[in-house]
């Protein structure tokens, strides 16, 4: 059941959360754009995440990064239960708070993953691509895997619309606070959900190849996707746009830590959400 207001402590925890997961985009969007122009390797996020290990105080990073990411984690969790995006209590607004609760989870394992990588258990042996597979071919061997890997990929496909459509519809304008700033960035921000949503669309897609043919060997994580972009037609150049994209997709996490606006969260009465200020606009140009 919907709650009218969540705890105070919700939002440093969402902003530390929103940071954690900017920073992490920002570099894979840097290592993105160096593989199109300079012909490196595709990295996912955890070539980004090991990036971080070899910088200055890099361990003090990793920490840093993976209590964000179990900040971010927690912030979904508390977003669904109070129903702070406030999708209600029907059927289709239980399912979207489930889908923050699954997205919550993941990020705490992240977490906990990155955490590990800072203790230095678990290397960078194998790559993500790898890691992809590896798992896939544990669960196509688990009694109904097929089943489960091909739900896995349309959950996934599923989020690579739902920021594609959140990108192009401008639906993030409804949280994010409306000032001079985040006018400015609303194209970069937009490109990035977009961006974000076709490089899941791509994992999703191998991994329900992989569930079709029985085949883990299918099964990519993102860096496979930005590489499988990086063949095709054109695919230095179109790596690049999504490069710039994913930089976006990081700042746009930036802007939701500094300007996301919670409701169920007191605020200032005058602070506006970008959705808000429009409204308010055409409701003047009509009267």
């Amino acid at each position: 059941m919907s709650q009218s207001n969540a705890p105070d402590w919700v939002v440093p925890v969402m902003r530390a959360g929103y940071a954690a997961r900017g920073l992490v985009y920002l570099i894979l969007g840097g290592l993105t754009m160096s593989a199109a122009f300079s012909g490196g390797n595709t990295e996912g996020t955890k070539g980004a995440v090991e990036t971080l290990r070899g910088a200055p105080f890099g361990q003090v990073l990793l920490w840093l990064v993976a209590l964000g990411f179990v900040c971010y984690g927690v912030w979904r969790l508390i977003a669904a239960y109070y129903d702070l995006e406030r999708r209600g209590d029907d059927e289709e607004g239980v399912a979207k708070r489930l889908a923050l609760v699954a997205t919550g989870l993941i990020h705490m394992a992240l977490g906990a993953g990155i955490a590990a990588l800072a203790l230095g258990i678990g290397g960078s042996s194998g790559g993500e691509g790898s890691g992809a597979s590896n798992w896939t071919a544990k669960v196509l061997q688990m009694p109904g895997g097929k089943w489960i890997v091909g739900i896995a990929a349309l959950a996934i496909i599923g989020a690579g619309i739902h920021y594609i459509l959140k990108g192009w519809q401008k639906k993030y304008k409804r949280y994010i606070e409306s000032n001079e700033k985040t006018r400015k960035l609303q194209p970069l921000l937009r490109w990035g959900f977009v961006s974000y949503g076709i490089v899941l669309g791509i994992v999703g897609v191998f991994l329900l190849f992989a569930a079709i043919y029985s085949d883990p060997s299918n099964a990519k994580g993102i860096g496979g996707a930005l590489e499988y972009i990086r063949g095709l037609t054109g695919g230095r150049f179109l790596l690049g746009i999504i490069a710039l994209g994913i930089v976006g997709f990081g700042v746009e996490n930036f802007v939701e830590s500094r300007y996301r606006v919670v409701s169920g969260v007191d605020y200032d009465s005058d602070v506006k959400t970008m959705a808000q200020e429009a409204k308010a606009k055409a409701e003047r140009k009509m009267a």
